[in-house]
Order: C-alpha cells, then structure tokens, then sequence
C-alpha cells in the first residue's frame, strides 16, 4: 500500500502526458490497490478512489492491455463507465470485462452504438436488459439533451439498424403473450370475479417505440408476427395519446394557439381497417373462466370504440357478432346472483348495459340488459345537512345544488338511468324492455331524465309519462339543520326516521346520515345505539359516547379489556353497532378489579 499523502502525486502522474508507457503499470496499481494493509481508513480510502475517478480517463486511453483495462474498469461507476463509452474510450472489447462485475444497462448500450463499427455489438447485449430496460436505449440516447450547450458537438441519430431492434425487442413479448395467453402466478387463488390476466396488453413498452415511428405504423401493422401487437397498441393507445400530446402542448406554451376543436384523428381511415383483424381481441376468445374473461373482453372492444367512434360504422358487422358471440359464451344475461362479498356487483351490471348499447344489435340481448338495470336497488339520494361553509358555497357558485338530479349525479348514482337512456338509444332495443321499467324508477332518476337525457323523443315522453302519486315527493331525504328541527314539535322522530330510511343502508349516503344524527343536539341516547359503533367512537365526536362506556364498564376490568378487543372495526368485517357493542360488554361478568 502507497502512503496516503502520495495519491496527488499518483494522479498527476497519470494525467501527465510525459508518463512512459513503462509506468502505467505501477501507477494503475498503486491506484487501484485498496488501503487495507494496516487496517481500513475510509479518509485514506475515499482519497484514493477520488484520485482513481480523476485519472480513470487519462489511464484508460493510454492502456491497452486488457488485464490492467480490466484492472481500471472493476473500479469505474456507471456513469462514467457510460460517458467513457460515448467518447469512444470505452469499446465493445471492454464488454467483457465490464460484465463479469455487473450487468448490463441500457445507457452503456445507447453509448457504444454511437460508433457506427460497434452499433452490431450493442445490439447483441439487448437480450441482456431487463424487459422494462430495453426501451430506454433508445429513450436515454441524448441523456444530456436538455443540458447541452450551442456550441456542444451534436448528438448522431440513433442507427436505423438498433432503433428496428429495440423496436422488435418492445414488440415481441406482447405478440408471444397474444399467441399463447397465460394466466400469471397466483391466479388459481383470485375468485372467480377478479381472475383478470387475459386483458393485460398494455403493460408493455412497444407503444413507446412505436409513437416515435408514426409513418411505419401502416408497414408494421401488415408485419407478419408483429402485426397483430401493433393493432392491439394503435386501437388503445394511438388516440388517447395523441389526445394528450395536444394537452400537453397547449398547456406548455400559454402564447401558443390552442388545438383545433375537432382535430385530424391519430389513425387515418386505413389504418383503422388494417387493425380491424385485432378489434375484437380474437386471441382471447377461447380463455377459461368465459364469465369473466367475456365480461372483460366486450368492455375492452367498448372502450375501443369510445376511443374511435369511426369503428361504430367500420366494422358494425364484426362488432355485433363479437358482442353476441361474447354474450352467449359469457352467459351475461344469466339471473345475476350478488355475494355479500361482491363490492362489483353493480358496476359490472352497469358496464354490461353501457356495453350492450354501444356494439349491440340483438334485440333479446338489449332487452336483458335493460331487465339486469330493473334489478338494482334504487338509488339512496340524500341531500346533506347545511352548514355555514355549504351554504356560502352553494350561494356563490351552485343554486341547483340541491335539485334531485344533481344530487343523483354528486354520488354518480346516476349511472343506472344513464345506461338505460344509452340502450333506448339503441335503435335495436325493443322499446317495450325499456319502458316496462320506468315505473320501476326513483323519482330522482326520472328527474334526471328529464333534465339531463339526451335521448329518443319516444323515450324521454314516457319518462315524462309515469304517474306520480299525489302525495309523492321528489324521494330526495333532505337532512336539515337544528334550527329547522326546533320548529318541529318531535324532532327525535325526525333523527329515526332518517335511520329508518333505505338511504341508511347505501355507502354512499349512510356515512352523510349518521354524521347528521350525531351533530344533531336532538339525539338520544337510542338513537346511538342504532349507529355503527366505529362511526360513534373512531369517525366523530367520541366523547359522546364518553359517559356511556364509564357508566357500562365502570370498575370491571374484564370490561374494559372486552371493549379494547372489540373495538378492532375492520373494513371488510360486519359492522355492528354502538348497541350491539355494549350489549356485548354485558355478557362479560362483572369481576371489580381488586387492588
């Protein structure tokens, strides 16, 4: 080991362009020796390696022999190791060595293909890159663009021959996946609604390559392996990005114009019908589970359209015999059966009707889906109790905050009518399916209808057609406030009646409820007990339950230990109540703690 005060004079020494080549060798060792001999000194340590950093450079370009080139590499980060290779000090011979220390990375691959004799030898090492890795050699080709001076040498284009490479290499896993889908590790443990691996298309890094080649997406769409990847990534990819590309500029630059109103669509005409053979995601239609993977699928073409409604007409032939093929195999339109634990239910029956409306032309198809809508619950509209802030709010910016349909709209439990305006738009829906359920509805559904459906005439006539009795109200449950509850000569049986309603039991309108009841100075003690006891304890005010819990489990210590194990509130458990809770703590024997 030199002496740790001599590294100066080592780095100099290799900087200096009158050092024989006779010396490089004692100067690479005496730098690249560890200063472990008479035990570890990290300042004497750190001196060495920062005096190796600074002529790591200079000893690489004079040496050429490859075990001290080997010797200096061991030692080198990536980064410079990356910056080495982009000057040309580094070169594909260096590979070797590099490798047998670490592992390939995507920056040290763009830099060696920057020498047109080396872009054959980089290409080879992507098979080395992780997945996720192989796009950014292309992506990080210019790592210094936005850094670089004027007056800098420019950076070469990226080889023709690596850009097709790394391209091939994005583009392959997905067009392997579509020949022969797989379900993922673990997937026999999903239940039967969340087993989802047939649809993954997107998790792939081929779109990246592929929006930095617009004009070859016609070519690579007709490629006889590639292609059918290429049309899957063009149909969900090309229009949303665009989309956002335009976004993106307009709000870039707040002196630039903004982006026509209805501007030239990504995919031209013939693009779109060079796609069509991979619309209807044709290598997805014999996967196991039908019930889900075809429910997935027909939203999946769905979403598709929505991106380019031209395919509406395009391909109206193939997209109602996918939607019908789909439909049959997926027994869709069997009863549904909702499981406790199935927080989808809904919005699956949901998206089936937004589905079948869109790609359907069965009209027996079109009429059980308006049956499936018949079979949800009614939506729970509540209207919140005013407080100062609300008010204010709703005063300066909203006066129709509080009408029926756009309280429907706050909660999004507007979908249910939503989807039925969508399937009486359909002109193959039997018109007798949808109005057979309009009676069916909430009042603040047909509210919506009529102010917010963009519907057939013949639809929105009968909405304004259903009967309303006399006595019916616009089924809003409207929480007031304690001053309007004082005018009331029983304002306890008001707080009930709110516990009482259906809206109590929806999770989106219950929480508003019980928050109402306990703020409110009119409750009683029985109206608490009725309340989930984690809304009581965990969520709001609770020292009102302080007294209760004292009174209840006074000095038994066998109570008060039986509440801290109850008070676990689990999500996903059953809720009980702040009754249910206490009656709990009465089955526990009163044993007073002795001291």
């Amino acid at each position: 080991m030199v002496n740790a005060g001599t590294y100066p004079l080592w780095r100099e020494l290799a900087l200096s362009e009158d050092l024989p080549r006779e010396a490089l060798k004692t100067v690479i060792e005496a730098l690249c020796t560890s200063t472990t001999a008479n035990g570890f000194d990290s300042h004497t340590e750190r001196w060495r390696e920062e005096a190796l950093k600074a002529a790591l450079p200079a000893l690489l370009a004079r040496t050429s022999a490859k075990r001290l080139r080997g010797r200096l590499l061991v030692h080198a980060d990536e980064k410079t190791l990356t910056d080495l290779a982009a000057v040309g000090t580094v070169t594909t011979a260096d590979v070797p060595a590099i490798l047998r220390h670490r592992r390939a990375w995507a920056g040290l691959i763009s830099a060696l293909a920057r020498h047109l004799g080396q872009v054959e030898a980089a290409i080879a090492l992507l098979p080395r890159l992780p997945r996720h890795e192989v796009e950014h050699v292309v992506r990080d080709w210019d790592p210094d663009h936005y850094t670089r001076a004027a007056t800098d040498a420019p950076v070469p284009p990226v080889p023709q021959e690596l850009f097709d490479a790394v391209l091939e290499a994005c583009l392959t896993p997905l067009a392997a996946y579509l020949l022969h889908p797989e379900p993922e590790e673990g997937w026999e443990a999903l239940s039967d609604f969340t087993k989802d691996w047939s649809l993954d298309l997107a998790g792939h890094s081929g779109w990246a390559m592929l929006a930095r080649c617009p004009e070859r997406w016609a070519e690579l769409a007709a490629h006889p392996t590639l292609g059918p990847a290429v049309q899957h990534l063009l149909l969900d990819q090309a229009e949303t990005q665009a989309l956002e590309a335009r976004l993106r500029a307009a709000g870039a630059d707040p002196g630039s114009k903004e982006p026509p109103a209805d501007p030239a669509p990504a995919l031209n005409e013939d693009l779109l019908l060079a796609c069509l053979p991979a619309l209807c995601l044709p290598e997805l239609a014999e996967l196991p589970n039908p019930q889900v993977t075809a429910r997935r699928t027909l939203h999946h073409i769905a979403h598709r359209v929505h991106k380019n409604p031209r395919l509406e007409a395009l391909a109206a032939d193939q997209l109602h015999a996918a939607a019908d093929a789909l439909v049959t195999h997926g027994r869709l339109l069997s009863p549904p059966e909702k499981q406790d634990e199935d927080r989808d239910f809904d919005g699956r029956i949901l998206r089936l009707a937004e589905d079948l409306a869109l790609l359907s032309a069965n009209p027996d198809h079109l009429a059980g889906a308006c049956a499936q809508l018949a079979c949800l619950d009614q939506p729970a509209v509540v209207s919140p109790a005013p407080s100062r802030t609300l008010v204010r709010v709703i005063a300066n910016a909203d006066p129709d905050h509080d009408r029926p349909a756009r309280l429907l709209e706050r909660h999004n439990e507007h979908r249910r009518v939503q989807a039925l305006t969508a399937l009486a738009a359909n002109p193959h829906t039997p018109h007798v399916a949808v109005t057979g359920i309009l009676d069916g509805l909430h009042p603040a559904e047909l509210a919506w209808i009529a102010e917010r459906a963009d519907g057939p005439d013949w639809f929105l006539d009968a909405a304004a057609a259903v009967p309303v009795a006399a006595d019916e109200d616009d089924g809003v449950l409207r929480l007031v406030s304690d001053d309007e509850l004082d005018k009331h000569p029983d304002p306890a049986t008001i707080l009930q009646s709110w516990l009482d309603s259906p809206a109590a039991g929806e999770i989106l309108s219950r929480s508003e409820i019980y928050r109402a009841v306990i703020k409110s100075r009119h409750h009683t003690p029985e109206h608490l007990l009725q309340i989930p006891a984690d809304e009581i304890l965990s969520r709001h005010e609770p020292e009102i339950a302080l007294k209760t819990l004292l009174e209840r489990c006074g000095k038994s210590a066998d109570r008060w230990a039986a509440l801290a194990a109850a008070m676990t509130f689990e999500y996903d458990e059953e809720k009980i109540t702040f009754g249910e809770l206490l009656d709990s703590l009465d089955q526990t024997p009163a044993r007073a703690q002795t001291s």
